[in-house]
């Protein structure tokens, strides 16, 4: 089974908290979930694989580290997982970046497919989807299994609230996939938000409310 990491981080918290806020503006929600993801993301990507590489100092000449493999791949699901996709480029500056669209079926709250393009060779990267709910967990596991299709194998989770039910439902599907989460908040709501939560995420980002 996947392991459920969740970051708790004063610094996380606290933005984290301004960002439930139902008067946080528009600009204000983007700016901290930018924050938060690159904050996250240096727990996300502690674990990635290193090559020992000879450089010279103005010293003398030394075997260091560096990260070995090709470049990470960052996957947001559309529309609001673009909002953290900045955060974790000012980390990973070489990252490239692929796209899955989905959206939620009002009625049943099922995600449906309208995009996906990848980078090449995604079994020989690690890959990081990313959104910012994971609420029914839908929509994580649609995604996770396109980059499946695709020759990933390599894959994290990374999200800023979670639902109980959402990571139940992407532990299920995927045991091999690592959550990273800023919150496990209490449940879903009948019309399946995350309580407390802190509303939709892609309105609040694009001002679409």
């Amino acid at each position: 089974m996947s392991t459920l990491h969740v970051i708790d981080h004063p610094m996380i918290q606290h933005k984290l908290t301004l960002m439930r806020k139902e008067d946080t503006s528009c600009k204000d929600f983007r700016e901290l979930l930018d924050e938060i993801s690159m904050l996250m993301a240096y727990e996300v990507t502690r674990d990635l694989p290193l090559m020992e590489v000879t450089i010279k100092t103005p010293i003398c000449e030394t075997k260091q580290n560096m990260i070995a493999g090709k470049a990470l791949v960052i996957v947001p699901i559309l529309r609001a997982g673009i909002g953290m996709v900045n955060g974790l480029h000012r980390l990973v500056p070489a990252a490239k970046v692929g796209h899955i669209g989905l959206y939620r079926d009002p009625e049943t709250h099922k995600p449906v497919e309208y995009y996906c393009k990848l980078p090449s060779q995604l079994e020989e990267r690690e890959l990081i989807v990313v959104d910012p709910m994971l609420a029914t967990g839908g929509s994580a596991v649609d995604a996770i299994s396109l980059v499946k299709q695709r020759g990933g194998k390599r894959i994290k989770f990374m999200c800023l609230v979670a639902a109980p039910e959402g990571v139940k439902a992407l532990q299920e599907a995927h045991p091999d996939v690592d959550i990273f989460t800023a919150a496990l908040d209490e449940k879903l709501n009948d019309h399946a938000y995350i309580v407390p939560g802190l509303g939709d995420a892609g309105d609040r980002i694009f001002g679409t409310m």
